[in-house]
């Protein structure tokens, strides 16, 4: 009996110190955080003005778009982009500038694009469309962007039709940033 006794006390013991050993005056933990790929845009040219240089039809209407970016791809086959496409055609008036339905062969809204590293900027002049995105800059792995975010602009440039009806015309273009 004094066996099983001792046997139990001991046990008791054993259970008692392991339950109070759980619990300490510190204790740490280990934080994680997965980081994957992001990306922001802010246009800062909300209302772009477009002008002529000249009143002779000589020069097209110009103007640029700024906007500031933040990206930040994968490491390791990371890709990013951005795009613009015309989701809001001029407004609609017999032989005004259009995008989609230009009034005259030539008459096109075109751009020109300049990006902060680690962006690169889109080959040459492009032509905007309101059937799809084409692109302004792009990405490649392991791409980031300052804190406060890089600089990029697009130089747009219109015909300058003779057959425009004077009159205030506007088009809205979507901005669209993307990172894998």
């Amino acid at each position: 009996m004094k066996k099983i006794f001792a046997i139990t006390m001991l046990s008791l013991l054993f259970v008692s110190t392991f339950a109070h050993a759980q619990f300490a005056s510190t204790g740490t933990t280990t934080l994680q955080v997965t980081v994957g790929p992001e990306a922001a845009i802010r246009i800062d040219t909300p209302v772009t003005p477009m002008s002529s240089a000249t009143t002779n039809f000589s020069t097209p209407f110009t103007g640029t778009t700024n906007f500031t970016y933040k990206v930040r791809t994968g490491k390791v086959g990371g890709t990013g982009a951005v795009t613009a496409q015309v989701t809001s055609d001029f407004t609609a008036v017999v032989n005004g500038p259009s995008v989609a339905a230009p009034p005259s062969a030539g008459d096109a809204l075109t751009y020109t694009c300049a990006i902060a590293a680690p962006g690169s900027a889109c080959a040459g002049t492009q032509t905007a469309s309101t059937a799809a995105s084409t692109s302004v800059a792009s990405f490649g792995a392991d791409a980031h962007s300052a804190g406060a975010g890089n600089a990029g602009s697009v130089a747009w440039s219109l015909s300058n039709d003779p057959v425009y009806p004077t009159g205030v015309y506007s088009a809205t273009v979507t901005f669209t940033i993307s990172a894998t």
